[in-house]
């Protein structure tokens, strides 16, 4: 494949992560705990102080990502060398390490759960948004087989990788993909116990180390404001993590893959959710289902922004130019991605403030969550934009 013929012969220029548009510097982790696949391993995003020069961290972490990624998501395997030419440089505009800035009434917290064969950098954009608004966000990175690749530490400090894992033959994908599910709501609630063992001053040491004091957080979190949030597979994780959870005060799903979730535990989504779609990915079968949840709860809402596709909510929507993007994906949408990672996240600040009870007041947004603005509709629309 040549790079000049698909659009990146200046690629140095374009390919860039937006930083976020708040009122606090961001600063990143990462976050190992465990020696076990029973751990948890996250990239956290903070409000942090100001430092000249910071060292930014790179978006794909580890060259066994590229593969991991190309093989499970993309489906491609020469992808693997094209992600690694293309992007594989592309740092985060946070700073890695970076001292956390304290906050007398402490951080509200969203837990973050990522797409079906994605990791828990490919969402830096929308992550670093948030914290820049005054969240701290734990973006998880699962071990239920559903992430490009992950790995954890053994006790020998021996690494151990855990790679994508296709539907098995002869198993109905529903019920694979049912446990993973409740695998992957299960991390998000573990992370959430994570924080309140630091919150409560228990030591936690990342393995391996680096660099980073977890007991800073100790007086700097609010987790009687704790919201859950995930793309795709995630989004569905950040559903049923509602259940499993009360802590929860209400979840964001983005683009929400709703087949994985049984059909007997709708009536136990108790919380509010926001259901953010984009306009190609979801089919009515789909939107029906996050209906029935609408239907119990009068705080949930849906809401679908035109002119995208379900990668628009991912940084390939930034780091990707568009012939490359439609290479790889089949199709991008039309709606500039600043613009929608702009919706997408005025809507949930919203939200969380809205049912996480915040004190901080955000752009205005409310007229988002009903649908009404440029580029977003109620609900799915009736018919098709032209992408």
């Amino acid at each position: 494949v040549c790079l000049a013929r698909l659009g990146c012969g200046s690629m140095g220029g374009m390919l860039a992560l937006p930083p976020g548009q708040g009122p606090h510097p961001v600063g990143c982790t990462d976050v190992m705990v465990g020696h076990t696949r029973q751990g948890l391993f996250l990239r956290l995003f903070y409000p942090c102080l100001a430092r000249a020069g910071a060292a930014e961290p790179l978006w794909i972490p580890r060259p066994e990502y590229c593969g991991g990624l190309a093989a499970a998501t993309l489906g491609r395997r020469w992808c693997s060398s094209l992600l690694s030419i293309a992007i594989g440089s592309v740092k985060v505009p946070v700073s890695w390490n970076g001292a956390l800035k304290p906050c007398s009434t402490g951080y509200p917290l969203i837990i973050f759960s990522h797409g079906l064969g994605a990791f828990r950098t490919l969402y830096s954009s929308i992550c670093t948004e948030l914290a820049s608004w005054g969240f701290v966000v734990a973006a998880l990175e699962h071990r239920d087989h559903s992430a490009a690749t992950t790995y954890f530490c053994t006790a020998e400090a021996v690494e151990e990788w855990i790679p994508f894992q296709r539907v098995p033959q002869g198993q109905k994908e529903f019920y694979f993909r049912n446990k993973q599910a409740h695998q992957r709501a299960q991390e998000c609630v573990r992370a959430l116990r994570l924080f309140q063992g630091i919150a409560g001053g228990r030591s936690v040491p990342s393995s391996p180390p680096q660099g980073w004091d977890l007991s800073v957080l100790k007086d700097n979190l609010d987790l009687t404001k704790v919201a859950v949030m995930g793309h795709s597979f995630g989004g569905v994780t950040a559903v049923l993590a509602l259940v499993k959870e009360p802590s929860f005060g209400c979840a964001v799903a983005l683009d929400a893959w709703m087949f994985p979730l049984e059909n007997l535990l709708y009536p136990e989504v108790a919380k509010p959710v926001l259901f953010i779609n984009t306009e190609k990915f979801q089919t009515p079968e789909s939107v029906a289902k996050m209906k029935r949840l609408s239907s119990r709860n009068s705080q949930t809402r849906i809401v679908t922004v035109l002119g995208t596709v379900h990668e628009d909510q991912t940084d390939f929507a930034f780091l990707l130019p568009g012939k490359l993007f439609s290479c790889i994906f089949g199709r991008r949408g039309t709606l500039d991605p600043h613009k929608a990672l702009a919706i997408t996240s005025q809507a949930a600040l919203a939200f969380l403030q809205r049912h996480l009870k915040l004190q901080q007041s955000f752009a205005q947004g409310d007229e988002l969550l009903e649908g009404a603005g440029h580029s977003l509709v109620p609900e799915a629309p009736l018919g098709r934009s032209r992408l």
